[in-house]
């Protein structure tokens, strides 16, 4: 399993991102090189968080994803007017959306996954999970819930006015300004967690005891000393245990002798 881990880390960071953007978001490639610089991790894929405003086919549509064209797109906080212009070139059913902060880390035991988790909850992102697969990959995602996704058009007509944008617009940039906080605590987070635990791998051992760092003809002297009086105190419940028998004896023996002359003088009473 080693291994393999090894291989399909080595395979993930040499091949091509075949993400829109084609690199990692500014915001987060901080996070992702603490990652991909530790052996017990890798990332898979990843997004900083984005607005995005969307044009497709109605939502029972089959294709709508295949269809979906994207009239905007920005990992930072946006403008009203820079929606508003997009929102112009709409001829289906546009939405806009908030997406937070997502990332997969392939992990190399489930020690490791559980720690990633753990440390993915306590900075904000309570929809984390783990996978593992029949292969042995072990995934942990770390997501958010803090989205946004509100229909703005239906083809192509404006189902709101100017204000309930420049609402939205506010809604969305607050959610991404909580979102950096909770990437950076993240990150915080991320490095102590990792601190720790290597400083627990290189443990110090405890010391020997006195008694290891004796040298060996010290160590045969002591070992001599408690052999002797191993021996000492079992002849002593020897003896006391042989005087015991004796007394017993003793005991029943002047009873034995002691109830003859009764009997004796039982006898003399029928002659």
């Amino acid at each position: 399993m080693e291994k393999n881990f090894s291989q399909w880390k080595k395979q993930c960071l040499n091949k091509l991102d075949l993400s829109k953007k084609g690199s990692v978001d500014e915001d987060i490639v901080h996070v992702v090189s603490l990652l991909n610089s530790c052996k017990e991790y890798f990332t898979t894929s990843s997004c900083s968080g984005r607005v995005i405003l969307t044009d497709g086919a109605p939502e029972s549509s089959a294709v709508q994803k295949q269809n979906c064209v994207w009239l905007f797109v920005s990992h930072h906080k946006c403008k009203c007017d820079d929606l508003m212009s997009a929102l112009a070139r709409s001829s289906g059913d546009a939405v806009l959306k908030f997406e937070p902060f997502v990332l997969h880390v392939q992990c190399r035991r489930l020690e490791d996954a559980q720690l990633m988790h753990s440390v993915a909850v306590n900075s904000g992102f309570r929809n984390s999970g783990l996978t593992a697969s029949k292969t042995g990959k072990i995934i942990t995602a770390v997501r958010s819930t803090h989205g946004l996704e509100v229909p703005l058009s239906q083809q192509g007509r404006l189902l709101v006015d100017h204000n309930y944008i420049n609402f939205l617009t506010q809604t969305a940039n607050q959610k991404m300004e909580e979102n950096l906080r909770r990437i950076h605590r993240f990150y915080q987070n991320l490095q102590s967690a990792l601190t720790a635990e290597k400083l627990q791998k290189l443990q110090i051992p405890d010391p020997p005891s006195s008694q290891e760092l004796k040298d060996p003809s010290q160590r045969l002297e002591t070992e001599k000393g408690e052999e002797e009086e191993k021996r000492s105190k079992s002849s002593v419940y020897k003896r006391r245990r042989k005087r015991g028998q004796q007394h017993q004896t003793d005991v029943c023996r002047s009873d034995r002798d002691s109830s003859v002359p009764e009997l004796d003088d039982c006898l003399d009473l029928f002659t």
